[in-house]
């Protein structure tokens, strides 16, 4: 017997994922561990219509304009730290600092 049931689209699994905070989380930290700026502001964007509905409901969670948004996050945009950390607020994630797995140089040498 032949399943003619369509399967679930990439787009709705994958908002699925992004909708659990946890998930969403290794999601961004993978695409900032890449060093690409743009990648991590696709990626916020993603994230954002997974877990509020869009920019629109974001820029209303943040008290940062559509605009604001649009632009902080567009390919030419360099968002601030301060609305970094509101979109990530509305995620309910912030911004961490952790140590390299791999060898760093030692700072503190002489």
């Amino acid at each position: 017997m032949v399943n003619n049931q369509a399967s679930v689209s990439f787009d709705e699994t994958s908002k699925e994922l992004l909708s659990d905070p946890e998930c969403a989380a290794l999601y961004l930290e993978e695409c900032l561990e890449d060093g690409d700026i743009e990648l991590f502001k696709l990626a916020l964007k993603h994230v954002a219509d997974a877990q509020v509905g869009g920019m629109t409901k974001l820029s209303q969670t943040t008290d940062l304009t559509r605009e604001a948004l649009y632009r902080s996050l567009s390919k030419q945009g360099n968002p601030r730290l301060d609305t970094l950390t509101k979109v990530l607020d509305a995620f309910g994630l912030r911004i961490g600092i952790s140590v390299k797995s791999h060898s760093t140089p030692d700072i503190h040498a002489n």
